[in-house]
């Protein structure tokens, strides 16, 4: 068969793999860049200086890092993060900014109105999720009311992968997986988009053609072959999210299964035999026809440690900061000294789904030390993986297996609060390279080389950790909860007062 390649694009940083048909890694390649905040509660990327210029360079030094001649490369499967807004004219040019996935908050009042006219279970029923700050319909709705002269000019509206596919290929596509974040747009049932629902945010054909993650959308050009280095004609698979492909690469495929990803923000993919019904978790069909996924995000973690590291750890060498964090984390017992974090930097995703929710260290006293408000921020983090996990139980889909991924799994402290607090088994692959291996996986499995069950072959599993019953999180997790209800109104109103309100009466 060759190889094939895989590249995913994350909020922080690019990665890249070329993989051989057993699954050896040949070749890996990264690139960073940043998020941009222009205001509290936006995030958003560079489509073309972010996703299109790290897609390059990584190819560019994949392939010679390798060896490999161009046309050794089989296929090429990528990822993104997602789902993303991005409007582009009709050069497939884009007109603004990349407005980000859940972590942008800014169409909360169209998330507010569309709700209000359409209705929470009418919405739920036809598309499988509520509308919160991860679906992209208020967000294109936004961008209508906020920058008309951008809508106007818009041949067509896109996410991540898709922008990646486009500039390859010259095809507009769009998997099943993540246009279900696209509500009130999508139709579950149909597997479609609709615009029944809310016949003004736009014209359907200014949406992306859907096609399944795995199939091929279409072949290298020649302008793309002349950037990436890649041989023209090189088939293309329709791509999918980051997290989505990071499953794949863990072997996350039958019923029951779930992915728990650290990364910038913790992800949660559960694949179900059914479709689960609550709001408070997404749906979305899974990358293959037969099968379902129900979804979960925190909106900060390794966001967080990243935040932390650059703001109280500055005397610390960069290279070195996060080994010594933890180590002074270390330092101080389970439960930080009765410190509790909550987590809510960028507001909440699952299960709060509140975007004016804020985060705190609440119990400082003159004896905590940098050890552990860090501590505390990881535990902070567990915590709220834990009501994740809860959630899924009270919806009936308590999973079987978890497996753990992302470069949240070196950090060994993190690993074991979330199973300590959660009271969870979680499973350690040998290979954690994260979505870029699963897209090539995926390129494999486009091509004809591998079945869908090869992945444990490729990737088997090397490690376990087992939870511990520590008393200090069973008495630390219900004030953890707690202390949001009883705070929220508070932060509601600094998140007013931050916007240039005044205090309430």
């Amino acid at each position: 068969m060759g190889c094939t390649l895989g590249i995913d694009i994350g909020t922080y940083q690019s990665k890249g793999v070329l993989v051989d048909e057993t699954g050896r890694v040949l070749a890996e390649a990264r690139r960073d860049h940043r998020m941009i905040v222009p205001r509290p509660g936006w995030a958003e990327h560079r489509a073309e200086e972010d996703w299109w210029a790290d897609f390059v360079h990584i190819t560019r030094a994949l392939i010679a890092e390798a060896g490999v001649a161009p046309g050794e490369i089989a296929a090429v499967a990528c990822s993104a993060i997602g789902p993303c807004m991005l409007p582009v004219d009709a050069a497939g040019r884009p007109l603004m900014n990349a407005v980000l996935y859940g972590v942008d908050t800014r169409a909360a009042a169209e998330i507010e109105e569309l709700t209000g006219e359409i209705g929470a279970e009418r919405i739920l029923a036809r598309c499988g999720n509520a509308l919160t700050s991860q679906a992209v319909g208020p967000k294109i709705l936004w961008l209508k009311r906020n920058r008309p002269e951008i809508f106007a000019a818009a041949a067509k509206v896109m996410t991540s992968t898709s922008y990646l596919v486009m500039k390859l290929t010259g095809e507009c596509v769009i998997d099943h997986y993540t246009a279900a974040n696209f509500a009130p747009l999508y139709d579950v049932a149909r597997r479609d988009w609709c615009d029944d629902l809310a016949p003004d945010i736009i014209p359907l054909e200014r949406l992306p053609r859907l096609m399944w993650s795995a199939e091929i959308a279409g072949h290298v050009n020649d302008a793309a072959a002349r950037e990436t280095g890649l041989a023209a004609g090189t088939p293309v698979t329709c791509g999918t999210i980051d997290a989505a492909a990071e499953a794949v690469s863990v072997g996350v495929a039958a019923p029951g299964e779930m992915m728990l990803m650290y990364g910038s923000t913790i992800f949660v993919i559960e694949v179900t035999a059914e479709r689960v019904r609550d709001a408070r978790l997404w749906y979305a069909p899974w990358l293959f026809p037969d099968r379902h996924a129900a979804m979960a995000g925190l909106a900060t973690s390794g966001t967080l440690t990243h935040w932390f590291r650059d703001h109280f750890a500055r005397d610390l060498p960069r290279d070195e900061a996060f080994a010594r964090l933890a180590a002074e984390a270390e330092t101080t017992p389970p439960g930080a000294g009765g410190l509790l974090c909550m987590p809510y930097f960028s507001g909440e995703r699952t299960p709060l789904h509140d975007p004016k929710a804020r985060g705190a260290f609440f119990g400082l006293d003159l004896t905590h030390t940098r050890g552990h408000l860090y501590r505390a921020l990881l535990e902070g983090i567990a915590f709220a993986t834990a009501h994740v996990l809860e959630t899924y139980a009270e919806a009936g889909a308590t999973p079987e297996r978890i497996f753990a991924v992302g470069g949240g799994v070196q950090n060994t402290l993190w690993l074991q609060a979330t199973s300590d607090a959660a009271g969870v088994m979680q499973r350690i692959r040998a290979r954690t390279l994260g979505a870029s291996y699963g897209d090539a996986f995926l390129a494999a499995l486009a091509a004809g080389a591998v079945d869908e069950g090869d992945i444990a072959r490729w990737n088997p599993e090397a490690r376990r950790v087992e939870p511990r019953d520590l008393p200090a999180y069973r008495a630390l997790y219900p004030l953890f909860k707690a202390l949001y209800v009883q705070t929220r109104d508070i932060a509601h109103a600094l998140e007013h007062l931050a916007d240039g309100g005044t205090a309430p009466a």
